[in-house]
Order: C-alpha cells, then structure tokens, then sequence
C-alpha cells in the first residue's frame, strides 16, 4: 500500500455547456430522473440471509510496516491528535481546520479540447459522468486545496451531479447550468452553491470566484476557472457555514482501513487494469474517452490513463492516481427531445457496485435513500466494503452500458 504516505502518517502519528461543441452552457436542457423513474429490476445480488463472517486470518505484516486485516480494522472514532484528525474523504491524518470544514464540489470538462486540466491532482473524491454528446465529466471534491490559487477549467452543472455532491454535503462550484433541471434545485437552500453568475442562477452567484485564463488556441469555454482567494470571499460574503458541525448534514463519505492496515481482500479476484467503458467505442461515455486504470504493486495506486495516455495535473505535471476506484451502476435513460442527447440518471436508491482497491475487485451493491444520505457500498454478503486509505475516484456507469466494464 502506499508506502510514501503511509509512511508520512506513521511519523506524525508517533512512530460532471454543451461539451461536445461548446454551446452556451446556461441554454442546455438537460434531464432529471428520480429515484421512482429509476429501473432496479437488475441489482446485483444482495444477501437475503445474515451476513457471514469470512474466517479471521492472522495479519501479516508487510515490507511496507503495514499489516493486512483493514477490512476487519476501520476507523471509528476520529479525534484531534496533536491538531491532526483523519480525513472523511481519505481517511488520511491532516490537519483538523481542513478535515472539518466543507468541501467543494467543482465542476471539470473532461474532453481533449480541455485539457490539461489544473489543480485535479489535489481532489479527494472525484466522480465521472457521462453527459451528451457521450463524453464525460468530472465533479471534484476538494477539501486540502489551500495551496492552489485556482482549478480549473471549470464546467456547466448537470442534475445528477448536484445530487451527488448533496452526500458530501459540499458547497457546489459551476459555470453555466442545465436551467430546467438544474435551476430548481440550486436556487434553493437544499445545497450551497458558489455559481458563475449566469442566466439561471438565482442564488449563490457569485463573479468574485471566477475568471479568464489565458489559453492560446483554446475555445473560450476552456478558459474558465474558479480563483481560491475568490471562492473563500464568495463564502464570507453568502453567509454558508463553513464546517461540517455547523452546517449539519454530513453524515460519512466512506469507511477506511484504520492507521497500520490495508485492506488487502486477499481472497477477492485480481483487477490490475480496470476499464468502466472497456476498450472499444461505445455509447455509454467512457467508450469516447477509453480510460483506464493500471495499478502499481509498490504505492498501492491505481493511475488514471485515457483518450491513449496518462492524464496528467497540469498544476504539477503529475498523473492522476487514487487508492480507490469504484463503478456505480446507474439506472438512465434519454430524455425528450431525443436527438438533442439529454441523459438522466438514478443517483438514489440502490444498484451494483464494484469496488477496486489493492488490485482486487469486491463485488456488490450500493445503497443510498435520500440526498443527503451518504453512498454506502456493500459486498455479496451484505457487509460494508472497507476502502483504504487515500483519493477515491467514482465512475456512474449507464446501466445500459455496464456490458462494457472490464478488469483483468
């Protein structure tokens, strides 16, 4: 497992505009599914008898220091150390101020006229959608972002993506907005928004925030960004509280493997190369831009590969790596008038899961009531998958299209 930062954390713990043609992002229509419209009738298989226990296995420890056993040995009770907490969102010690205040969400275009993108690198959670046109977007959740001065570029909203942001209750960053779908749901006090003020937007716009980069030979609409000394003022000025304890609707985002452990899964099958659109083009999204994740035995990563390379953070010239990666199948559909390409998805309720961490894949189902309940992930028996420790990156996969996920 991640040898470098694990090793870190020892020693101070004490030894998803129109994207495809750039059309004028507060003008889209864009769809909305609820959780009723959903088709469930396909979940994965969820336990109808009691969960099992698999037998306990002796720990071992690795060369890395770490033992395994972190899918019997999560975190429970964070608290202040030496005024260091455990992320939520990583389940990495940083400091307290960062882990307890509210994350934003931010919106990425992820088609090749945007790239690079900046700042990526520093995101804990991110999700990826598709959206029309068949590509994909990415919505970024920041929480350890002091050190940036802007991310970008930024990109229009979509209906399902502010629901998922409601989980994590993150204050929701965007540029343009499907009007709407949209509208009626960021206009309101369901969820905080930071929002480039555009036609549609009715409360949390804020112009501070944001800017024009320079960017010779790109279109306009990538050269849109969100500016953090901006954002921090747009947050004073709109009155939204800032932590999690004060705003009061976070519950968890994820369940990790505590200090000392990785959650090997020794027991589950290899997935050292995971596809979500498998390598042939398709209509699901992840068939325009092919991406793929490789992981490597030695940090315990998966790096993040697509359109035939390595996406790289133009912020440090790093490429995209996470600990975790998860394919959220999604009930979808498109909506009216068809040959414009809305899509819908289904964010609530439940459908299958695969979760791949240390180069296993654990198979199962996800779970989630309502907005601001988080997303909880559940193996074949029943039993909440533990993550390990580090960037976790979400991709909602069309259940129409799940015929084309792979791993080897």
């Amino acid at each position: 497992m991640k040898k470098k930062i694990f090793a870190a954390i020892m020693i101070a713990m004490g030894l998803f505009a129109m994207t495809a043609c750039g059309a004028v992002e507060d003008e889209l229509i864009d769809p909305v599914i609820t959780p009723e419209a959903v088709d469930m009738s396909t979940p994965a298989p969820v336990a109808t008898e009691a969960p099992t226990e698999a037998p306990t296995a002796t720990p071992e420890v690795l060369e890395s220091g770490l033992m395994t056993g972190g899918e019997k040995n999560p975190i429970k009770d964070r608290k202040v150390v030496d005024g260091q907490m455990q992320s939520y969102l990583t389940g990495e010690w940083k400091d307290a101020d960062i882990v307890q205040r509210r994350n934003m969400a931010v919106m990425i275009p992820n088609n090749p006229p945007a790239m690079p993108q900046y700042g990526l690198s520093l995101a804990s959670v991110i999700y990826e959608a598709p959206v029309e046109g068949r590509i994909t977007r990415l919505m970024c959740l920041f929480e350890d972002y002091d050190e940036l001065d802007k991310i970008g570029p930024i990109r229009s909203s979509r209906d399902y993506f502010v629901y998922e942001a409601m989980a994590y209750d993150s204050i929701y960053c965007n540029w343009g907005l499907a009007i709407p779908f949209v509208a009626p749901i960021i206009n309101t006090d369901r969820i905080d928004n930071v929002s480039y003020p555009l036609q549609g937007i009715e409360q949390g716009g804020a112009g501070e925030a944001y800017g024009r980069v320079s960017r010779p030979g790109y279109a306009t609409e990538f050269t849109g960004y969100m500016f953090l000394d901006g954002y921090n003022k747009a947050v004073e000025r709109l009155k939204y509280d800032t932590t999690y304890e004060a705003h009061g609707r976070f519950e968890q985002a994820f369940t990790f493997a505590d200090e000392g452990f990785v959650a090997a899964y020794e027991d589950k099958e290899d997935a050292k190369i995971v596809r979500p659109g498998g390598s042939e083009s398709n209509r699901g999204g992840y068939g325009s831009n092919k991406a793929w994740f490789e992981f490597n035995e030695e940090d315990g990563l998966y790096y993040r590969f697509q359109y035939g390379e390595k996406q790289i953070d133009e912020y440090n010239g790093e490429q995209l790596a996470v600990s975790n990666v998860v394919f959220k199948v999604c009930g979808g559909e498109v909506r009216e008038p068809a040959d414009k390409d809305y899509l819908a998805f289904g964010v609530h309720g439940t459908g299958e899961a695969y979760v791949f961490t240390n180069g296993k894949v654990i198979k199962g189902t996800w779970k989630r009531n309502s907005d601001y309940e988080p997303n909880i992930f559940y193996d074949e028996n029943g039993n909440e998958i533990v993550f390990n420790q580090g960037k976790t990156w979400i991709c909602c996969i069309w259940q129409q299209y799940k015929e084309h996920m792979s791993w080897e």
